[in-house]
């Protein structure tokens, strides 16, 4: 049984978290168009990743991990919005569980923990792109759960990116969501 957030702890991610992180990403590599990504990563590749992450400062990566077994649930994490210095005070933000604790509240609880981390940064916005257009009945499941969940936490939709990614042989709306900090 996968245990609910009250049996989920959520704590900065490490080096050793790198195997169970890349294994939940490549989940969603592999079956959905959550993201755009088309290849599977191997942890090593994924190291550089993990890397650009800190315990303080905007760019945060925070894991939910079950108190009883230790296995990794899922992941939140802040990190730049664009790569030019004028976008320093936005991050692009993005909420990964693996799929056994989906709908069990990982995902409230990972964004509440990082919404906290970055209280007392200089960040100003906060921004999430959330493909459209899954469906259950094309097998690759929904995304209606993660804009439920950003709009809870306050999002709300800005404008939507047309047929901007192609994925599985058809091209896929991104809706973005901006939260002011």
């Amino acid at each position: 049984m996968v245990p609910s957030w009250s049996e989920a702890q959520v704590r900065t991610g490490t080096e050793d978290d790198l195997t169970a992180l890349t294994d939940i990403y490549n989940h969603f590599v592999r079956e959905t168009p959550i993201t755009f990504d088309t290849a599977t990563f191997t942890p090593e590749q994924r190291r550089p990743w993990l890397r650009s992450y800190s315990e303080d400062g905007p760019h945060r990566l925070k894991v939910a991990q079950d108190v009883r077994s230790g296995r990794v649930l899922g992941y939140a994490t802040s990190g730049p919005f664009r790569h030019k210095p004028a976008y320093s005070t936005s991050v692009e933000v993005t909420v990964y569980c693996a799929p056994e604790a989906a709908g069990r509240g990982i995902g409230t609880l990972l964004y509440e923990a990082l919404f906290k981390a970055l209280e007392g940064e200089d960040v100003h916005r906060a921004y999430a792109g959330i493909a459209q257009g899954v469906s259950p009945a094309e097998g690759r499941g929904t995304n209606a759960a993660s804009q439920r969940l950003h709009e809870r936490f306050g999002f709300r939709h800005i404008g939507t990116f047309g047929e901007v990614g192609r994925k599985f042989g058809r091209y896929w709306d991104v809706a973005w969501y901006e939260k002011k900090l």
